[in-house]
């Protein structure tokens, strides 16, 4: 070391802190037995405090600038020590720096349900998250509070306790508020001001303040969401009756769809093999034969009917004649069965069909009573 940087180091003192990370709230300077020079250079930067401790107790705060270390400057120091003007010798003394910006995008949320009544569901259980904010106001405060003798407090070392906080907050809030479960996503900014106001009251004592709060969603158990879906597609559905209905005739449509087109196959393959005897063991028609009158194709067949049946509020079907008849065998066609087809004005029992009326009466008669 040469000797200009040794009466450097003895007679120009320079205090700073120069923050590197983005999570440090408070800083302690460094120095081998805290011995700090009369007459020293304080920088405080903006968004930086620096609080003085003296053997343990807190002297002076310095807001942003720049400080020579002196008996004028220092009031409160100075009258613990009672120190007159003419001091001007070392001192020794803890300084900590504190940010004093704005921690953003901080993570809450609700780590189990929050009870609360609704006036349309009653008691239902919700979930919340969002981001918030935080702020030291008083470094003293914040200081003496929290932080303590800690050489290097973390946002972390915090953020916990805080979480609990706006929780806390946020579910006496929520459960008082009475605003309905369905209305609360429209209202979260309201709901946002109201958590964020108490929990001003809440951090103050810590000297912090909290400036922004998001409710980024609030949301119902999976089982709750599945009912609410429910509930949202039959009111979409509406009339229940005319949806059956028409669920109905769109699969006889199918039905009788594929019905057309499996006939349409077969006479044109029919067609094909009338043709291709006709020709001549080379593939082509005989010169001298004649033209044999074809006969007319015959009619389609008629399009077979096809049943819906009624049971316990649902459609079973389509159903042609002859699997009506085995279910009328087996007992699961009666007589007051209600049935329906293309056609046909509204549900009606079976027995009042003409086409299936016949069904019943092959049946034997009932057995006569025993003895």
């Amino acid at each position: 070391m040469g000797i200009l940087d040794f009466l450097s180091g003895q007679f120009i003192d320079v205090i700073h802190w120069t923050d590197d990370t983005r999570d440090t709230m408070v800083w302690r300077f460094e120095r081998e037995g805290h011995e700090i020079k009369y007459g020293a250079k304080l920088t405080v930067r903006e968004g930086q405090s620096a609080v003085f401790v003296h053997e343990g107790q807190l002297a002076d705060v310095f807001t942003p600038g720049l400080y020579l270390l002196e008996t004028n400057n220092m009031p409160i120091l100075t009258s613990l020590q009672h120190w007159d003007h003419g001091f001007k010798s070392p001192f020794k003394s803890e300084i900590y720096f504190v940010n004093t910006t704005r921690f953003n995008d901080l993570k809450w949320g609700t780590k189990n349900p929050i009870m609360c009544r609704d006036p349309e569901f009653g008691p239902v259980r919700i979930r919340a998250f969002g981001t918030y904010t935080v702020r030291v106001t008083d470094p003293g405060k914040f200081l003496t509070e929290i932080v303590g003798t800690d050489g290097e407090f973390t946002m972390d070392e915090i953020s916990f306790q805080i979480r609990n906080i706006i929780v806390q907050s946020f579910s006496r809030i929520v459960a008082g508020s009475g605003i309905p479960v369905l209305d609360m996503a429209a209202n979260t900014m309201d709901l946002g001001k109201l958590v964020a106001s108490e929990l001003s009251k809440a951090v103050a004592e810590y000297g912090l303040e909290i400036p922004e709060f998001y409710i980024e969603n609030i949301s119902l158990p999976p089982a709750v969401e599945a009912a609410l879906d429910k509930r949202t597609s039959m009111g979409i559905v509406g009339d229940l009756q005319k949806y059956m209905q028409f669920n109905a005739a769109e699969a006889m449509g199918a039905e009788n769809s594929a019905m057309a087109s499996s006939m349409g196959a077969g006479m044109g393959a029919a067609m094909g093999m009338g043709m291709a005897g006709m020709a001549g063991p080379w593939g082509a028609a005989p010169a001298a034969a004649a033209p044999a009158a074809q006969p007319a194709p015959p009619p389609p067949p008629p399009v077979e009917k096809v049943w819906h049946i009624a049971v316990n509020g649902e459609t079973k079907g389509p159903f042609s004649r002859a699997t009506m008849g085995q279910k009328a065998a087996a007992g699961e066609l009666t007589r007051e069965s209600l049935v329906w087809t293309a056609g046909q004005d509204g549900w009606k029992p079976a027995e009042d069909v003409a086409d299936l009326a016949t069904l019943f009466t092959i049946l034997p008669p009932p057995p006569p009573p025993a003895g």
